[in-house]
Order: structure tokens, then sequence, then C-alpha cells
């Protein structure tokens, strides 16, 4: 089966049992926004339930994976001019943990944010050697999510996670993959084909095999229940002063000025 559905900064190809999802905003560094976040949720649960999907693959376009959530959807928040209630990011990510089938990502260039985080519900990352990966929310004045406040020190530990998280310090594709957060690290223009090996390889294997294999090293009901915590924290950080000035800031392109804020 071949199949090719482009919607609006969202491709989705299926093909040979793999469905390549391809974040395609590449004037806009693949920045997410709410109508990509919907996208992404209803590629995957399409995928869920296909029987000739055996797996997925995630990749950006252009010279990067992807910027984060664009900005101008959480100070559109912060300045009261949204609802937190209008943030797809949550239903995206929800759709992401529940999977059952075998994930894949493809990074290269940057990967800011949720295009970390979302990193810890894939099953197999394959990173570029030069990709830099950060995880700057206490920058923007709000908190981690997608249950990574948890998955993300466990994987490297509290002191490197905090520094990611609170310091904004950004890691190189070879320290991510010695680290955990990725399979391997690949040249650039290699990662891409790597990836789609390693998807080829996951479809030819016994598909129930996979599923259970996946649910029994995922605690599931833990992960949701701290997406929920994190998303709530973080949709009541977005309204609050520190995050006003935050992307305040951000827009008028100067320093942060966080003294006389209280916490």
């Amino acid at each position: 089966m071949v199949e090719s559905t482009v919607s609006q900064h969202v491709q989705v190809n299926v093909a040979d049992r793999i469905m390549r999802i391809t974040l395609a905003r590449p004037e806009k560094k693949n920045a997410l926004t709410n109508p990509m976040y919907e996208a992404l949720a209803a590629a995957l649960e399409r995928a869920e339930s296909d029987p000739e999907v055996r797996v997925v693959v995630l990749e950006g376009s252009g010279d990067m994976f992807t910027a984060g959530n664009d900005l101008a959807d959480f100070a559109a928040v912060a300045a009261g001019k949204a609802s937190r209630d209008d943030m797809k990011a949550f239903t995206f990510l929800q759709a992401l943990a529940r999977g059952q089938k075998p994930y894949v990502a493809a990074v290269h260039g940057l990967a800011v944010g949720i295009g970390v985080t979302m990193l810890m519900h894939f099953d197999l990352v394959f990173v570029a050697e030069d990709a830099k990966l950060s995880a700057p929310f206490v920058n923007l004045a709000v908190v981690p999510e997608a249950a990574s406040s948890w998955l993300i020190p466990a994987r490297i530990g509290h002191a490197r996670a905090f520094a990611m998280f609170a310091l904004g310090e950004s890691i190189d594709g070879r320290t991510a993959a010695a680290l955990g957060l990725a399979n391997a690290a690949v040249p650039a223009t290699e990662v891409h084909a790597k990836a789609l090996a390693a998807a080829k390889t996951l479809a030819a294997k016994p598909a129930g095999a996979l599923r259970e294999t996946k649910k029994l090293m995922r605690d599931a009901a833990a992960i949701a229940a701290l997406m929920t915590r994190e998303s709530e924290i973080f949709g009541a950080r977005l309204q609050t002063p520190e995050a006003a000035e935050a992307f305040q800031a951000f827009a008028e392109r100067r320093a942060p000025d966080f003294s006389k804020i209280s916490g």
C-alpha cells in the first residue's frame, strides 16, 4: 500500500506498513501550532486503528526537527487573548503516550522544548551527531510537560535533567545518545535513513509481541496522571506575571527581567 496525504504543515505518508509523519513548516523552524498538534494527534490515532500500519516514524523537514511550540500561541494565553483550553499540545501528547505500536523518531538540527520531551514516548530515537536538544522551560516561566519531569531524570539523572529544564542547557546528539536519550547518533545526512531502516525492521516483527512488550515497559497510568498534573501547572503558569514578562521580552528581543516579580 502506498498513500500520501498532506494537511497544512503536517505530511503523512503510508507505505510498506510504515506511517511517516513529517513536520513541514520549515520556514518557521517547524514550530508547532494548534492545528499541527491536532493533525499529529489525528495521524497517530489513525495509525493505531489501521492494521496496515505497523510502525510510525516522525521526522522534520528543512534544517531541523522542531523549534518547539510556536511561542505566539503561548504569548496569546499569557496576554489573556486566548484560553489555555485552546492549547492542543496536550491532545497530541495524550495520543502519543497512549500509542501501542512502535514509534521511531529521526532528529536533526534543533529539537527544542516539546521537541525533546515528546521523544520520551518514542521507542527508538536516532539523532544527528550535531543536533542540539534543549528544554528551556523555566526560561519561559513554565514547567516541563509530557511526563518529562519524571521520564527525563529517570534516564539521565536529576542533575543533568535540572540543568536542561532550569538552566536551559542544550546537549548535542552525541551526548544525547551517550546519556540514553537516543539510541544512536549518526551523521545528519544519515539520520532519516537510519530511522527508516529501523522502522522497516520493526515492521517485519510480530506485531502482537511488539505491542505487548511496549505495554510491559511503560507504566501508562502513572504517565497519564503525571501528564495531567504537568498540564494543569503549565496552563496556570502561562497566566502568571512571570510568563507575561517572558513572552513580552521575547517579542521585544530583549532579556526578561524577573527581579521585581515574586514567585
